[in-house]
This record gives C-alpha cells, sequence and structure tokens, in this order.
C-alpha cells in the first residue's frame, strides 16, 4: 500500500491551518477587547491613597490595572482635587473604595474636607480661621454633593460671614487709603493729570475719609465690647441721697400710698363733695 495515499489532499491541509489562524486570530481579538474594557474601566476609576500623612486622589491609568496621582488641566479642579492633611485622622474606610464616577469621590471627600473646616472655622486666630476658608472654598467646587452635603456647607459658609465681611472692609480701608494717597502725589506734582487728581481729590475725598474713620471706629468699639466685662443687668436704682426717700423700682406694679393732708389744712369744696360722709 502506497503512504502517499494515506496523505490528506492540499486543499484540506490548507482548510485546516485557515481554521487554526482563524481561531488564533479571534482569541486574540477577544483578548484585546477585554484588555481595552479594561483600560477603559480603569482609566474612569477614581482611587484614594495615604502617602506622607496626605490623602492623595488617584486616577486609573489607560492600561488594565495601575493608577496615578490625579492632576486635572482646570486650575479649580486641581486645586479641589488637592492632597488632603489627614491628621490623624483613621481614613482606611476610604482607601479600599473605588469610584467610578467623579460625583461619588465628591461625595467621599466632602467630610474629609468638613472635618479640616470646622474646628477652624470656629477659631478666633484669623490665621486659623483663613485655613479654615480656605478648605471651605475646596469643598464649594465639588460638583456631586448631596442636598444635605450642600446644606451643611451653607452652614459653614454662614458663620464665617461676619470675619469675611470684615476682612473685605479692611481690604477696601487699605485700598482706598492707598488710593488716596497715589491721588495727593498726583495732584501734587505738575502733569497731565494734576487738574482731575485735585477734582478726584474734592469729591472722593470727604467721603473716603468718613469710610475711613467710621471702620476705624467700629474696630475700637469691637475691640472694647470683647474686652469689656458683661454688664450685671439687676436693674436695681442707686441710692437716694441721706434725707430722701428712695424712688420706687420701676415695672413693678406697686402703687404709691395715699397722701393725707396735714392736720390743720383745710381741702378743697370739690375735695370735700367727693370724700364720703
Amino acid at each position: 500500500m502506497n503512504p502517499q495515499q494515506n496523505r490528506p489532499g492540499f486543499g484540506r491541509r490548507a482548510t485546516s491551518a485557515f481554521t487554526r489562524l482563524l481561531v488564533t486570530l479571534l482569541i486574540l481579538g477577544l483578548g484585546g477587547a477585554v484588555a481595552f474594557l479594561l483600560s477603559q474601566l480603569n482609566a474612569r476609576t477614581f482611587t484614594l491613597a495615604q502617602e506622607n500623612g496626605q490623602l492623595v486622589v488617584m486616577k486609573g491609568r489607560l492600561l488594565p490595572t495601575g493608577a496615578a496621582p490625579y492632576r486635572p488641566g482646570d486650575a479649580r479642579l486641581a486645586d479641589a482635587y488637592a492632597p488632603l492633611p489627614t491628621e490623624g485622622r483613621d481614613v482606611s474606610a476610604l482607601l479600599e473604595q473605588r469610584f467610578t464616577e467623579r460625583d461619588e469621590l465628591d461625595r467621599a471627600l466632602f467630610p474629609v474636607l468638613e472635618g479640616l473646616a470646622r474646628p477652624r472655622v470656629q477659631s478666633d486666630d484669623p490665621a486659623v480661621l483663613e485655613k479654615g476658608l480656605y478648605f471651605l472654598r475646596r469643598a464649594e467646587l465639588l460638583s456631586g454633593l448631596t442636598e444635605e452635603q450642600r446644606r451643611t456647607l451653607e452652614t459653614m459658609k454662614a458663620d464665617v460671614a461676619f470675619f469675611q465681611a470684615r476682612q473685605k472692609l479692611e481690604q477696601a480701608r487699605r485700598d482706598v487709603t492707598e488710593a488716596l494717597t497715589q491721588l495727593k502725589i498726583a495732584s501734587e506734582s505738575r502733569n497731565r493729570n494734576t487738574q482731575r487728581a485735585n477734582q478726584m481729590l474734592s469729591v472722593v475725598g470727604p467721603a473716603a475719609q468718613a469710610l475711613e474713620k467710621a471702620l476705624r471706629a467700629v474696630d475700637a468699639s469691637l475691640a472694647e465690647a470683647g474686652s469689656s466685662p458683661a454688664p450685671s443687668g439687676t436693674g436695681l436704682p442707686p441710692p437716694a441721697p441721706e434725707g430722701q426717700q428712695a424712688a420706687p423700682p420701676q415695672g413693678t406694679g406697686a402703687t404709691p400710698p395715699p397722701t393725707t393732708p396735714p392736720e390743720g389744712v383745710r381741702t378743697s369744696d370739690s375735695e370735700s363733695q367727693q370724700r364720703p360722709q
């Protein structure tokens, strides 16, 4: 028997080779599709990592695995997602979470920012209060907060509204003082703006000086109010001089006793008619 007769034909061998090639390409294609989908999913995933006592936002790379610190191109977003100091807080629960949406990341970061801002905005130290305002501004940049978190944020902002207003008024006072100084320099020298500088000084100068005087008076009154002791609030009248009867306290509802004329003094006819017989 001729062994060449048992060998498959060329067409059959070509079909088998083509089938194996097609299966190989199909497997490679499916593997590539899976790797691409995993890369897309990982690129949209946010995680949190703790490095050097700071909570760092990580964003997945365009690979099936791996992440790098999140550095958005927008400067406002870069400030919002900058590393946060942990200050000894336990953030282990956050390190185990994965966030597929940035809104989820915002809602997870807000309690951390709240914990950093709240004790600082209640301080009377301007430097500490300014640091608390910094964390509040970062919390405002988070767009994915819940309604409850937004109400909490508005409450903390209201607590520091007075400090912010006072700070802006103080800055305005310094700016106005500097502007008046520049106008005075321009009015005292001979140049093309001398007349206009004198005109502005004559119009704006009195109002600016009144504003500066009012702000200084308010600062002085606030300083005195903070240092003076609270009034006792007893409401008792001062003691009367010797030989005089003390005035009755007001608001007690007591009526003074009726006065009777001394002996020998004759009453009027109207009084005698009204007196019962």
